[in-house]
Formats: structure tokens, sequence, C-alpha cells
């Protein structure tokens, strides 16, 4: 079992920049792909990066390419993602998971756990 908890939301203007946390309880934190998704009113729940268990490998969603960066430290039980050059379109309630599959998943339905998310709010 895992429980995950995120923070760091807020409000910033445009082309600001957020640093999001989340935190793992349990022992296994290290044996879990971590990913963030996020989700806006009245649209599905959008995948943004993954995290391989060990922090080699990172995968992204085409829309935050070379804006976003995930990270984690085993040693704290913690995945982040650093979002730099924010737009009004990244606004939306963002969630971490963790997913057993060894593979790169980008799709909700294989991730085990979430956490409860944090709003992310940029204005124009």
């Amino acid at each position: 079992q895992v429980q995950l908890v995120e923070s760091g939301g807020g409000l910033v203007q445009a082309g600001g920049s957020l640093r999001l946390s989340c935190a793992a309880s349990g022992r296994t934190f290290s044996s879990y792909g971590m990913a963030w998704f996020r989700q806006s009113p009245g649209k599905e729940r959008e995948f943004v990066a993954r995290i391989s268990r060990g922090g080699g490998t990172t995968y992204y969603g085409d829309s935050v390419k070379g804006r976003f960066t995930i990270s984690r430290d085993n040693a704290k039980n913690t995945v982040y993602l650093q979002m730099n050059g924010l737009k009004p379109e990244d606004t939306a309630v963002y969630y971490c998971a963790a997913s057993s599959t060894l593979v790169v998943v980008t799709t909700p339905n294989r991730y085990d756990y979430w956490g409860q998310g944090t709003q992310v709010t940029v204005s124009s």
C-alpha cells in the first residue's frame, strides 16, 4: 500500500514557475514508476510526465516537453515536478500516481495509487 500526498500548487502568473512535490508513505517507493497527471474541469485526466523507479528514465506529454521536469529522491520517498514557462492552459488539478508496471504507461488505469491532487492556476 502506498499513500501519496501532493503539495506546492498555487496561483502564478503566465511565464512563472512552480515546483510540485509528492510525498509517499511506505518502504516500497522505489519499486514504483511515478507519474504526474492533470485534470481541468470538463476534460479527461491528462498524462504529464513519468519517471522510472531509479530515476534514470523520464517521459513527457507533448504539451509540457521542454518546460516541465520530473525528478525523484528515493531516500526521501518524494517525486517532484518542476514547472517553468507556465501557461494559462496549464491550469488544472495535478495528481501524482504510482505504477508497478515496468514499462512506460500513460493511461490513468495503469496506475495503482493516486494522491488527492493539488490545484495549479496560471493567470494571463
